[in-house]
């Protein structure tokens, strides 16, 4: 069966996570952010992420800004920032973190190759409209969905439910992108084929399900459909 509709991951896949921290540590004035961005932004990431599975275990869903801002605190504590406003600012540049360059062309071809093109994120819906409006993306993109739909965090099969709700496809027929290998795995377990963007040379993560297609980047994508 073809593939009809190309599913991304926002977070890390479309939009660079690591963007806001980079973005602060160049302000002058922030010697201290500077001297630490690339260890807080990781920390950050992973971070969020953690409080969104124990959140989707446990069963006290929160929106993702929550944990973007929970996340965020334990990072700063954890490198010694106690400053209110580059917490604040750091928060704000959230809302507009660039695309990777690639993007842009890429959801190009797959819209003149006739697929259909969505976002399915963690994200609240305001912080997705705010990212996708900044990268200029909109055009695009057929749907943007988001968790809050459904309650609970990825990886659980709602979230991934939601496609077929949308568009009206069976599993097959969709392409499913994440630079997350958590991710990839839990969407390759519920039968999309699946891409994992490994950007940063990752192992493979040791899960029943593995993506079909690991890239190191998004643009060779519209060879595999």
């Amino acid at each position: 069966m073809a593939i009809t509709t190309c599913v991304f991951d926002a977070y890390g896949t479309l939009f660079d996570v690591a963007a806001a921290a980079r973005g602060a540590a160049e302000t002058p004035g922030r010697e201290a952010l500077a001297a630490v961005w690339q260890a807080l932004a990781e920390d950050w990431r992973r971070k969020q992420l953690e409080y969104s599975w124990l959140r989707a275990i446990t069963g006290e869903h929160v929106s993702f800004w929550q944990v973007t801002q929970d996340g965020l605190d334990w990072a700063m504590e954890r490198h010694g920032l106690d400053d209110p406003a580059l917490r604040e600012a750091l928060l704000t540049l959230y809302w507009e973190l660039a695309a990777y360059p690639e993007v842009p062309t890429l959801l190009a071809r797959l819209t003149e190759a006739d697929k259909r093109c969505a976002i399915l994120s963690n994200g609240s819906p305001d912080m997705l409209s705010g990212a996708v409006e900044s990268a200029g993306i909109g055009g695009f993109l057929d749907a943007v969905l988001s968790v809050e739909e459904v309650g609970v965090f990825k990886p659980a099969r709602a979230v991934y439910d939601m496609v077929g709700e949308r568009f009206g496809t069976v599993p097959f027929e969709v392409l499913f992108v994440s630079s997350n290998g958590w991710d990839a795995a839990g969407a390759a377990a519920y039968g999309f084929r699946t891409v994992w963007v490994n950007r940063a040379g990752l192992p493979l993560d040791r899960l029943p399900a593995r993506p079909q297609h690991v890239l190191s980047e998004l643009s060779p994508i519209p060879e595999l459909l």
